[in-house]
């Protein structure tokens, strides 16, 4: 059982980490992994519960507005926190802030001894605020305002990346005892975002930037790449690592002691298991067991864990296409911003359509062509531009979207006066 499992045992009586492994083992269905029956019931429960409570003032039993919200499964979170250390028990999550900043989560994570990836000054002070130790943060931007560097230092955050000569200097002058990591550029053209076109030294620069960092007399401790946000293609990882032992054996000859590789993100659930193998194998073939291993990953941990509820605020039909308008309570300017950000595109499904409920009966596909749009007025707001479902929808019916934990309540604003929505929370297994 790996130990950072163990660490906090005592929470509560369910979460014993034995009985979730023998439950969920490796050799179990992707679908048992990301939904038990259990959760699925949970999760329509209470959405159920929040429409009927947002539909009717319980007061006046007059109707009104009902707000769109999320539904959260932190049980979710840690099986795939259970999958992850199954799979891959050399490697430490550091997870990701920036995907999913929810503070139940982060608090999940926090107790079960999860590392956390910062990029700015604000995730730093959001999870040391958390009573994390310094120790389990790595500072994972390249490119950071000398003010956050000074931040870091006087808050014991020594572990960071930098990936060019300028970040160098700075890191001399702001955080000489800082633990650097080398990120190089990876080749990520199979990924939704393709990080390397902002970060990474190419492999042609590193080994000047292990020289200039040797003569300012930094502490270059390892390596860390990103093979790009939700990578789809397992086999990037094998090249990357394969460009980090290069680095490593640059690092040896400068006189430098690394001792940490970190894989970065870019981990989809779906093919979770066979990313895992690769890098099993390549790990334990160019990197000696005393190296240590972390990677970055978001949404693999937070993906599945949401699901979306909108509610239908106005509609408008447009005969000469045959087609019909439906304008919702959340959109890219919100939840959705994913669409935009993060090349998404979430599967519209009916949740209540004439006052009876249609929770996973219906699965977003059908002959009804319509289009669906945020609550803003703006034309950029659309969700879906030809969308089909089942039946036509009515103003107060409602959908949702599955899977809508990675880059969506992160990004979300209140432009043009909409509030974000609410989080409610479901634990199946966490009681």
């Amino acid at each position: 059982m790996p130990l950072i499992l163990e660490q906090n045992m005592n929470i509560s009586e369910s979460l014993r980490t034995t009985d979730l492994l023998n439950r969920l083992s490796p050799a179990e269905s992707v679908s048992t992994w990301s939904s038990c029956g259990k959760s699925r019931e949970a999760i329509r429960e209470l959405l159920e519960q929040k429409i009927s409570e947002s539909e009717v003032n319980s007061a006046t039993g007059e109707m009104r507005d009902a707000d769109a919200f999320f539904v959260a499964d932190l049980a979710e979170v840690y099986r795939q926190l259970v999958r992850w250390h199954t799979n891959l028990p050399r490697v430490q999550p550091f997870y990701a802030v920036k995907c999913n900043p929810d503070p139940r989560v982060l608090a999940l994570l926090v107790k079960f001894g999860t590392g956390f990836d910062c990029a700015s000054k604000g995730e730093l002070q959001q999870i040391l605020s958390l009573g994390v130790s310094p120790e389990r943060i790595v500072y994972a931007n390249p490119c950071k305002a000398i003010n956050y560097i000074r931040y870091a230092r006087n808050n014991n955050v020594d572990f960071m990346t930098f990936d060019n000569t300028e970040e160098l200097y700075k890191c001399k002058q702001h955080h000489p005892n800082a633990r650097l990591l080398l990120r190089i550029s990876t080749n990520d053209e199979n990924s939704i975002c393709r990080l390397s076109l902002k970060f990474g030294a190419p492999m042609s620069e590193t080994e000047e930037l292990l020289r200039v960092a040797k003569t300012l007399d930094l502490n270059v401790v390892g390596v860390s790449f990103h093979v790009g946000s939700g990578n789809l293609d397992p086999a990037s990882f094998i090249d990357a690592i394969c460009r980090s032992r290069v680095v490593f054996d640059q690092g040896e000859r400068y006189g430098f002691h690394f001792n940490t590789l970190d894989i970065g993100g870019g981990f989809m659930s779906d093919s979770f298991e066979q990313t895992a193998a690769i890098l099993r194998e390549q790990l334990d073939t160019h990197f000696p067991a005393n190296v240590r291993i972390i990677a970055e990953p978001g949404r693999f941990f937070v993906a599945t864990a949401f699901t979306l509820a909108v509610n239908v605020v106005a509609k408008r039909r447009i005969p000469e296409e045959n087609k019909v308008m439906y304008y919702v309570n959340d959109g890219v300017y919100g939840s959705l911003n994913c669409i935009l950000f993060d090349h998404q595109h979430p599967v519209a499904r009916v949740l209540k359509h004439a006052g009876r409920m249609c929770y996973n009966q219906y699965v977003g596909t059908g002959d009804h062509v319509c289009s669906i749009w945020g609550p803003t007025c703006d034309s950029l707001d659309v969700i879906a531009s030809d969308a089909r479902l089942p039946f036509e929808l009515e103003v107060g019916d409602w959908i949702y979207f599955d899977d809508a934990g990675a880059y969506t309540v992160a990004a979300a604003s209140s432009f043009n006066g909409f509030q974000t929505s609410k989080v409610e929370y479901v634990s199946t297994d966490l009681v």
